[in-house]
């Protein structure tokens, strides 16, 4: 994690000007929604030439066109998750995003793993779809349409489904977009970890630089961490060993 914004709601905090003074909120920090969050924070980063290549985010975040956009005026590839209700437009109009998938034919669901989890790899089904240009996007760009499937059926009788619209250079192969969808669940785990070894959110705070100082403290004991535990000794005394094993576990031609 390397930066923070603190959300503000609009009618109990933004609105009430002398609540926000009482706060030390600063006069010139107006309401702003999460995804304008999102993009303050995103755009300090790529000024400051944090390497990225993606973006991916939930659907508070997928669901907002001007962020989208946004990202696409700054040439970012985006997977983000949006809800079965999202318009997705196609060759004769808009349609749901759950009715799109649902016309899948079976040869476009592919079952790949978006990445290790606790339990091993996560597995689903998924279907990538392109969808039509319309010439707001970049040059050479494609916008897709992702569904993912479980595996099991619910209480339902039926496979839980997920959504996804991409933007990414043209011939974007889906297992890339796939692999970005698998790495939104690391934004959770930094999270979780941050909570339990840091105190991301053990504070009691009155004052709005007092949150920014205790996130940025714990947001910097969590780096420290992290850097420690992938370079202490024994991390690097391991890593070597599975090197060595690797080595020596099989035979490769030649």
């Amino acid at each position: 994690m390397i930066d923070r914004e603190l959300y503000l709601p609009e009618h109990t905090w933004c609105a009430d000007r002398d609540r926000c003074r009482q706060a030390a909120v600063p006069d010139e920090v107006q309401f702003a929604t999460k995804p304008e969050l999102a993009r303050l924070v995103l755009g300090r980063a790529l000024d400051a030439g944090v390497p990225a290549g993606w973006v991916t985010a939930d659907e508070a975040y997928g669901r907002d066109g001007k962020f989208r956009a946004w990202l696409e005026q700054r040439r970012i590839g985006y997977v983000v998750a949006v809800d079965s209700r999202q318009a997705i437009p196609g060759d004769t109009g808009n349609s749901r995003a759950d009715a799109l998938a649902a016309h899948a034919p079976d040869q476009a669901w592919k079952r790949r793993s978006c990445g290790n989890g606790s339990k091993g790899p996560r597995v689903f089904d998924w279907a990538a779809a392109t969808l039509p240009e319309d010439g707001s996007g970049p040059a050479g760009w494609s916008r897709y349409l992702l569904a993912r499937r479980s595996l099991t059926r619910n209480a339902k009788d039926e496979h839980e489904l997920a959504y996804y619209l991409c933007c990414a250079p043209a011939g974007t192969p889906d297992e890339e977009l796939i692999r970005v969808a698998g790495s939104r669940w690391a934004i959770e785990e930094c999270f979780q970890t941050a909570k339990n070894e840091t105190g991301l959110d053990h504070y009691q705070v009155r004052r709005y630089d007092a949150w920014y100082r205790h996130v940025t403290l714990a947001m910097l004991a969590h780096a420290y961490l992290a850097v420690t535990a992938a370079t202490a000794p024994k991390a690097l005394a391991a890593a070597s060993s599975r090197s060595r094993s690797a080595r020596s576990a099989v035979s490769w031609h030649t």
